[in-house]
């Protein structure tokens, strides 16, 4: 069962993903990304809302646990509380003096999937991904971190590497772009987004070194954009949740978004700490300009059908009909694409890939051709173009229209000149043959 609801979510995920390519429709916001990256996914249609310097290949900071965690939960994810595993000695002589973000996990605790789940994703726990990375790689960090990197080729990521489950290490990069598919790939697991929107979680009471059923264990979320209360000037009501990563004096974050329906990706990568205005309780520069960015998106753009499938588009002449001599084409569909608010879809621009004409019999639906459209400059969709009307055939109007086509054709042509040809080859031939004999005269007879 678990296999095959890993298979089911690869294949979910490539169909979304892989078969429909986001395409960007290129909008600018109003707000003045100070990000060195930043990407933006409308997840209903697939478009890209924002794109700045999506490409470039940055330090992931914590969002490499994204991928950690993707890896888990594609193995446990329907025995997160059946399987423990104990931290072992080795990862905190490496995470030592690091200046770590831990989830206090302790060397030689025994823990659930589920605990290391929130671990990484609530605190960040370092320590947390290095269990995980150690347990899945059977005692090798090593081998869990190749299995990091031949699952970000999988998803299509191009400017990604991994050196380390956790991201404390500056050579973990990637870009824009790919922290937005392997968010979009982990999203797929249920256990993932309900971590992710939570901002606190019991680790357990059973901890009697440190913690009493009076004063439990418990883990903070550092996305503060989902909490009301604690969120301050972060808190958005449409925040779904996100990961955050930190390293010197900026800030990661990749996160998804849903208002009224309409959902979001938003990737904001190296933000620097002095475009952040607030001081609760550390910069948050990345939630900040992730906040800003959003405002913008639900502010000023909504998602609209470009086409009205009642209206016809275009028309087309119409061959061997009395009926009509153009043939209306209507959109088979209206095409729901990402236009300013105060749109009416008539900002798009649009490509029409039709034959000169048409030959009746037509049947209503019957697809005679496609329409792009563009959104300044760039194609935003194709749609089929469908007759309107069923338009019958006048078959004395289609036999003489052949007939024309045949004695008007090249291949009429050609057999005409070849016969004319051949007619006067034959009657040059019949006259000289003529006269050679006229001239032999007639043949007397011989005497004996």
């Amino acid at each position: 069962m678990k296999k095959l609801s890993a298979c089911l979510c690869a294949f979910l995920f490539s169909l979304c993903v892989f078969a429909l390519p986001a395409q960007a429709v290129g909008y600018q916001p109003s707000y003045d990304v100070k990000a060195a990256a930043a990407y933006i996914v409308n997840l209903d249609t697939n478009l890209i809302v924002y794109d700045h310097n999506s490409e470039e290949s940055l330090a992931a900071a914590s969002l490499t646990k994204l991928m950690t965690v993707g890896l888990m939960l594609d193995q446990y994810q329907d025995q997160l509380d059946e399987v423990s595993c104990t931290s072992p000695r080795y990862i905190y002589d490496y995470l030592y003096g690091r200046n770590a973000s831990s989830a206090d996990i302790r060397s030689g605790e025994t823990v659930t999937m589920r605990q290391l789940l929130y671990a990484m994703m609530l605190p960040s726990g370092n320590e947390a991904a290095y269990i995980v990375a150690d347990y899945m790689g059977s005692g090798s960090v090593a081998n869990f971190v190749s299995m990091m990197n031949n699952q970000a080729a999988k998803l299509g990521c191009t400017a990604t590497h991994f050196t380390d489950p956790c991201g404390l290490n500056t050579d973990n990069m990637l870009s824009a772009r790919d922290a937005y598919l392997i968010l979009r790939w982990v999203m797929d697991f249920d256990a993932f987004r309900e971590a992710c929107k939570t901002e606190s979680f019991d680790m357990g009471t059973d901890r009697v070194d440190r913690y009493s059923a009076s004063n439990p264990y418990m883990i903070q979320n550092t996305d503060k954009m989902i909490s009301k209360t604690l969120g301050g000037s972060y808190y958005r009501s449409y925040a779904q949740g996100g990961k955050t990563g930190t390293l010197e004096d900026w800030q990661n974050f990749a996160s998804w978004h849903t208002q009224d329906g309409i959902s979001y990706i938003c990737v904001v990568l190296h933000a620097p700490n002095d475009c952040d205005p607030y001081e609760y309780p550390t910069k948050r520069p990345a939630l900040y300009e992730t906040g800003m960015l959003m405002d913008w998106v639900y502010e000023s753009l909504t998602i609209q059908t470009a086409m009205d499938v009642n209206e016809p588009l275009t028309e087309i002449p119409v061959r061997y009909s009395t009926e009509t001599d153009t043939l209306m084409l209507y959109p088979a569909d209206g095409l729901a694409t990402i236009l300013p608010a105060e749109s009416d879809g008539s900002v798009t621009q649009k490509e029409y890939n039709l034959p000169d004409s048409v030959a009746a019999p037509v049947a209503q639906g019957d697809v005679v051709g496609t329409v792009t459209l563009y959104l300044s400059g760039q194609a935003i969709g194709t749609v089929d173009l469908i007759a309107g009307q069923d338009v019958h055939r006048n078959q004395v109007i289609f036999v003489i229209s052949k007939l024309s086509d045949f004695f008007g054709g090249t291949f009429f042509r050609v057999f005409l000149v070849l016969s004319v040809i051949t007619l006067v080859i034959y009657l040059v031939w019949f006259f000289l043959h003529t006269a050679q004999n006229r001239g032999r005269g007639p043949r007397r007879p011989r005497l004996k």
